[in-house]
This record gives C-alpha cells, structure tokens and sequence, in this order.
C-alpha cells in the first residue's frame, strides 16, 4: 500500500492543529480556575533563549500552512502573527485548519518529486524533493513547536497529558 502525501501530511496537521486548540482551551480554562494571568502561560518558555508560548504556535501553524501549500503547489497564505490572547489563538489555529482542510487531494498528486525551494535566492536556501521536505524537514519543525507548546503547559502545570497531545485521530 502506497501512503500519498496528501493522507501523510493533511490529516496529521489538522489533527495536531486540533490538539493544540485543546491543550490552549485546557490553559485557559486552568488559568481561570486558579485565578492565575493568562499572560503568565501565553509568555511562557522552556529556556531564556526559547520562543514563548504565543510564537511556538504561531510557528505551528506556519509550518501547517506552509507544509500543505507547498505540497499542494498553491500559495502559502501569510498571517500576520500578532496574536495576544488565548481567543486570539483559537482563531489563528481554527484559521489554519480551514486552510489545511480546503486543499483537495487532488493537489498533491505528484507532490513527492515537485521541488520544494525554501528561502530562495538566499545564503539559506535549501532544495528539497517534496517527500523529503514533508518527512525531514516540515513535519518535524511541526511536531517541535507542537511539541514545545505541549511541554511548555505540562511544565507549568496544566493538567494535559499524552491523549490531550495526540488529540483525535
């Protein structure tokens, strides 16, 4: 059985993209019942040198955006990234799954051998097959940020755990 890149890539980033819109609900949620700022967790990092919580979704969603655009050979639509607040939030990732979820399968027929070109025309450019652009490059800088956000809440304590991280499937 062939795995097409359409069912590799748009089912996994609406259902992770839905996961995140969990865990954020979960947050806020918590936030409210132990009277603690929503700030406190949307500002919240790892490590110093880390993004907060507000831009490890935003980069989630920008790589969901960009991963199926990309392979569905349409244009990656540009968000702003200005989001602040939790609603905020909930509105980028319902957005994004829109997105996601109105490109056809059809788009992605061939998808595994177009060439996908990142940063083009810059010391940073890099060339990529689309298979190996979906499975070494863009589903992992998802997951990361997916991931991140994740560890970000479990380690300030909002009751999350591995189901609230896989979401539905």
């Amino acid at each position: 059985m062939t795995l097409s890149m359409y069912s590799a890539s748009v089912p996994v980033l609406k259902q992770m993209l839905g996961s995140l819109a969990e865990i954020l609900a979960k947050t806020e949620a918590h936030a409210g019942e132990h009277k603690i700022d929503p700030d406190a967790y949307l500002q919240a990092r790892l490590f110093p040198d880390m993004f907060p919580l507000l831009r490890q979704v935003q980069i989630a969603c920008d790589f969901a955006k960009g991963v199926s655009a990309r392979l569905a050979d349409v244009e990656v639509p540009v968000y702003d990234d200005t989001e602040r607040s939790f609603a905020e939030l909930q509105a980028l990732i319902a957005k994004t799954i829109d997105f996601v979820g109105s490109l056809e399968p059809a788009l992605f027929e061939g998808a595994q051998d177009r060439e996908i070109v990142l940063r083009p025309g810059t010391p940073k450019e890099r060339r990529f097959g689309g298979a190996d652009y979906l499975v070494h490059y863009g589903l992992p800088q998802f997951f990361f940020h997916v991931t991140t956000t994740y560890a970000i809440l479990r380690g300030n304590g909002v009751d999350i755990g591995k189901r609230d991280f896989m979401g539905k499937y």
